[in-house]
């Protein structure tokens, strides 16, 4: 067994359910990572914009809660994503090219929370949330929300980032898949 392994079992998270909990711990950090970078360049984002797309006042922490729970729900996404046998075949898949034989998994996991923080950005904020706000008439608070500012795209790279990184640290994803699709 290898050391990552180890640490999933360690955490007692090493099942089927691992990724559960991987998720959920890891779209938390992730979401609270994203949202103290959105909180020190401009504290509404968090504080009014949030609840604003939900028609809401902001009170209190309710833009922190909201912020939290979407990544929560995003982090278990990506660990449905990520368990499924033909996303874990290809990240388990021993590659011949010498940079990324190198890689171990862990850095893959890392690699592909990077690039579901990039997909996030392109469909949420530049597709869905411009639909919604339209739909909604939650124009007023929302109406500078940063969409397309690079400060979104680098908050989702670092929620992605540190999803990816929660989500290997803990789960053990050893043994889940028998198919690499890659492999002959």
């Amino acid at each position: 067994m290898s050391t990552e392994s180890d640490n999933a079992a360690a955490f007692g998270i090493s099942g089927a359910t691992g990724w559960l909990v991987g998720g959920t711990v890891g779209g938390a950090l992730g979401a609270a990572a994203f949202g103290l970078l959105m909180w020190l360049l401009d504290p509404a984002i968090v504080e009014v914009a949030i609840p604003a797309v939900y028609g809401l006042e902001p009170v209190g922490v309710v833009g922190w809660g909201m912020h939290i729970v979407h990544g929560i729900v995003l982090g278990l996404i990506f660990g449905v994503i990520i368990t499924r046998e033909a996303v874990l075949g290809v990240l388990l898949t021993d590659v011949e090219t010498e940079s990324l034989s190198r890689t171990g998994v862990m850095f893959r996991l890392v690699g592909a929370g990077f690039v579901f923080g990039l997909a996030v950005w392109a469909i949420l904020p530049l597709l869905v949330l411009p639909v919604w706000v339209e739909t909604a008439g939650v124009g007023g608070e929302i109406g500078d929300f940063p969409t397309d500012a690079v400060e979104s795209l680098v908050g989702h790279l670092v929620f992605g980032t540190v999803l990816g990184l929660v989500f290997a640290a803990t789960v053990d994803l050893y043994g889940r898949s028998d198919e690499r699709p890659l492999e002959e």
